[in-house]
């Protein structure tokens, strides 16, 4: 094999020669470290097994090995298609189709002069299931305004209740040592109302005559793992006048052509890109700022909120719309403005009549 391995070998006892990197019929292969020896490598391998998603960057959202089967013959005859194709990344949630042969695929030599084909290509189609991969949900969102003191928490138990039978389910916050489970693939949070893994909060910071403010804090609750080349997509209408972007990378998706109002961010390289482990440093922000349309801009009814947040392709739990913080609108200022002058009108009036 180059550019990864099997975890086992196998039982390769009856060869007796040249024995082969692994004997068994249903091999697990996993991809090998970045500064794997040349020898063992080939091109666009050995990434660790992070894969970036195609939008944050082309280049790194592939990986490739290769092996050499023996005992198959040499033709497409003779060679069979490989079946009960399993992906992990790194648990379970991926269902994997059967393979499919399609046209070989081609290579240019290094002049450019001359190309080959492959003696037989197949396909396989891995799609990912939220629920297959965890039972819960892994992550929830907050809201918050700064014309409103209320605080919209992660609703209670939206990743599960905390279980207070069984004693370590979850970590306090004043814990002092911390020993992670073995399998690390386990969340171990820290107990919250919500116990989810990951928050994200939405806060309204600033309201300006034509533009509007957003902070967005991504928060680590899970002891065990850092999220590395973390993502996030965010759909609200008016990503289609996102003037800036602070701290998060930002890319426009657009499902639906017309309509562009779903964006993807995630961290800076070498700067926030890696969401570490629950704790002080546990937690990326970043600031978005829009423009106002004044056809479609209002603070009313939630709609400066947003309609759904992932986080890493996971569909987080929202607040209910009842429990939204109250915003100002046009509508409040006329009536603060009526109303205080009529206060004035009765005070005035008040004190003429009591001098008279």
């Amino acid at each position: 094999m180059m550019g990864g391995e099997t975890t086992e070998q196998g039982d390769c006892s009856r060869f007796k020669g040249n024995i082969p990197h692994c004997c068994n019929k249903h091999p697990t292969v996993v991809d090998l470290l970045p500064g794997t020896p040349y020898n063992q490598q080939i091109a666009n391998c050995c990434k660790g097994g992070v894969l970036n998603s195609w939008a944050q960057d082309p280049a790194t959202a592939a990986s490739s090995f290769q092996l050499s089967v023996g005992q198959s013959g040499t033709t497409n005859k003779t060679v069979r298609v490989p079946v009960n194709f399993t992906l992990k990344a790194p648990g379970p949630g991926y269902t994997c189709g059967p393979a499919k042969i399609v046209k070989p695929s081609r290579f240019v030599t290094p002049d450019g002069r001359r190309e080959t084909q492959a003696m037989m290509t197949w396909n396989v189609a891995c799609t990912y299931s939220q629920f297959l991969a965890q039972e819960a949900p892994s992550c929830c969102v907050s809201f918050s305004s700064f014309c409103n003191d209320t605080i919209v928490p992660c609703s209670k138990c939206a990743c599960g209740c905390q279980n207070t039978s069984q004693p370590g389910s979850c970590v306090e916050s004043k814990a002092s040592h911390i020993a992670p489970f073995v399998n690390s693939y386990t969340p171990l949070v820290r107990c919250t109302s919500h116990m989810c893994p990951v928050r994200v909060h939405w806060h309204i910071k600033l309201n300006y005559k034509e533009y509007w403010r957003v902070k967005i804090t991504i928060t680590n609750f899970n002891y065990n793992m850092n999220y590395t080349q973390w993502n996030l997509v965010v759909q609200h209408p008016n990503f289609d006048n996102l003037t800036q972007s602070f701290s998060f990378n930002y890319k426009s998706i657009t499902p639906y052509t017309a309509i562009n109002d779903t964006a993807m961010l995630w961290g800076i390289k070498f700067y926030n890109d890696m969401l570490l482990e629950a704790g002080p440093l546990g937690n990326v922000q970043s600031e978005l700022l829009f423009r106002k349309d004044k056809a479609t801009f209002t603070f009313e009814e939630g709609w400066a909120f947003p309609r759904r947040i992932y986080f890493n392709g996971d569909n987080c739990v929202m607040p209910t719309p009842n429990v939204y913080p109250g915003l100002p609108n046009a509508s409040s200022h006329q009536l603060t403005s009526a109303l205080g002058l009529l206060v004035t009108l009765l005070a005035a009036m008040a004190l003429l009549f009591g001098h008279a």
